[in-house]
């Protein structure tokens, strides 16, 4: 058996909807980062956390560790977790537009607190590339799969 570079850009229609093999692969590899770098600081707040918390910050520790654990369903199910994709980059857009995009441009970014996070959000562009556009807007804004397509 030969591997076809040229097939990983081929849609495969039998195992995933008619997606791109490489798209899969740029999934699980977002699905793999989220578990490994999220996963691992957002459990290991949460599991050496003492005292009382504070509300806010537990929500936001549990959101985030609830997002990494089910990008373990993600490696699984690639196709069908595309929404924690979508979640993804909508949340780090709006926060790239809302916060750094503001400081950025009265020049106020550098040395901010949101410095850091603006660099690690800008990766959001492999989620963009990632994600089977045209089968996102098949079957999440028109509506169109294979069972409702033949009724």
């Amino acid at each position: 058996m030969s591997f076809d570079l040229k097939s990983i850009f081929q849609p495969d229609h039998v195992r995933y909807d008619g997606i791109r093999p490489i798209n899969i692969y740029l999934m699980r590899l977002l699905y793999v980062l989220m578990l490994l770098f999220l996963g691992k600081d957002s459990w290991t707040f949460i599991l050496t956390h003492v005292g009382a918390w504070d509300p806010y910050e537990a929500m936001v520790w549990s959101v985030w560790a609830a997002f990494a654990t089910l990008a373990l369903l993600g490696l699984l199910q690639p196709v069908k977790m595309i929404p924690l994709l979508l979640l993804e980059i909508f949340y780090k857009v709006l926060w790239l537009l809302i916060v750094a995009y503001p400081l950025w441009k009265a020049d106020k970014l550098a040395g901010s607190h949101a410095e850091s996070m603006t660099y690690v959000f800008l990766l959001v562009i492999i989620a963009i590339v990632a994600v089977p556009w045209g089968y996102v807007f098949k079957s999440y804004v028109f509506g169109v799969t294979k069972t409702s397509a033949a009724v």
